[in-house]
């Protein structure tokens, strides 16, 4: 009894901590916790019925792991998983260098309102849908009216059909995801660079360390506990790919299949051309296991070589 009196006692006493949490907790039970259960369904030949999702699925066969073998069993299942993590693999790379690079070269800055206009630019593209930048890639790399083939016609040389033309769009996929991820990206970056400590910089400059040699020795070092962090939480999504990027940039194109097709795209042409909502579910758990073991796995690595710069 007296525990039990202690535990509402201190339920009372943060009262207010609690229900400011207490909207977070109702939305994590409702929207990922509850939807969880509904992974019953990777292992049934899901029919829909018109009693409900329960009845949906009290009624739908089981069938174990047979829609698990879309992916594997498919002649597209090495195309699709090399795409998916190199893309990802690149991205992860490139966006760590660029974010921390702007995020030191705008620390640098004396004018704030420099600052200030330099973040809101970098940050624009974030808010933008991929259907939005989609229109903008299109005016320039449309074949007859597109920007880049006026220069390059205008220059004496021969238009590119770049929706057909696949070489093209590895290095349009990591210009535009650095693009737009940029200013989200840095702003924790530049947030941990403003946070330290100034006595290290001036340490370093009476020892004599040049701008470059501050950023390599007091810096970098500083922000490595961050970008571990931050890299084992992205390294958990690396089977995941940014649909929007792969489907509506290029437009879908059959001609560009071998350098657009990732995981996302080949679920959501293979749920368009079937229907089948239990190998949709199979894919999506798929890729959740996959990604939490790889997560548990940089985190483990990652504890072992520096503990203070693990997750968990």
């Amino acid at each position: 009894m007296n525990k039990k009196k202690g535990f509402w006692q201190k339920v009372w006493q943060f009262k207010a901590l609690i229900l400011m949490a207490l909207p977070g907790f109702i939305w994590f039970i409702f929207f990922f916790y509850i939807p969880v259960l509904a992974n019953v369904v990777a292992f049934k030949d899901f029919h829909i019925s018109p009693d409900g999702f329960l009845a949906s699925l009290s009624n739908s066969p089981w069938v174990g792991f047979e829609n698990f073998k879309f992916l594997f069993a498919s002649s597209d299942a090495w195309l699709i998983t090399r795409n998916t993590l190199l893309y990802n693999i690149v991205f992860l790379a490139f966006n760590l260098f660029f974010a921390i690079a702007f995020a030191i070269v705008m620390s640098e800055l004396r004018n704030k309102k420099a600052v200030k206009v330099y973040h809101t630019m970098s940050l624009l593209p974030y808010f933008l849908s991929w259907v939005v930048i989609s229109y903008f890639v299109y005016a320039f790399l449309s074949p007859d009216k597109g920007i880049l083939n006026q220069w390059i016609t205008n220059a004496g040389g021969e238009g590119i059909n770049w929706y057909a033309d696949p070489k093209w769009w590895p290095l349009i996929f990591v210009v535009l995801n650095v693009w737009k991820s940029l200013g989200y990206n840095s702003i924790i970056y530049y947030a941990s660079v403003m946070g330290i400590d100034p006595t290290y910089y001036e340490a370093a400059m009476v020892d004599g360390a040049s701008k470059w040699q501050q950023i390599k020795n007091v810096t970098i070092p500083q922000l490595i506990p961050m970008m571990s962090v931050l890299l084992i939480m992205n390294i958990g999504g690396i089977f995941r790919a940014d649909f929007g990027l792969f489907f509506q940039v290029p437009k879908n194109s059959g001609a560009l299949y071998q350098v657009t097709s990732v995981l996302d795209t080949y679920i959501y042409n293979g749920l368009t051309a079937t229907g089948d909502l239990g190998m949709t579910a199979a894919a999506g758990l798929y890729q959740s296991v996959v990604g939490a073991c790889l997560l548990l796995a940089a985190n483990f690595v990652v504890r072992k070589l520096e503990p203070d710069s693990a997750l968990f």
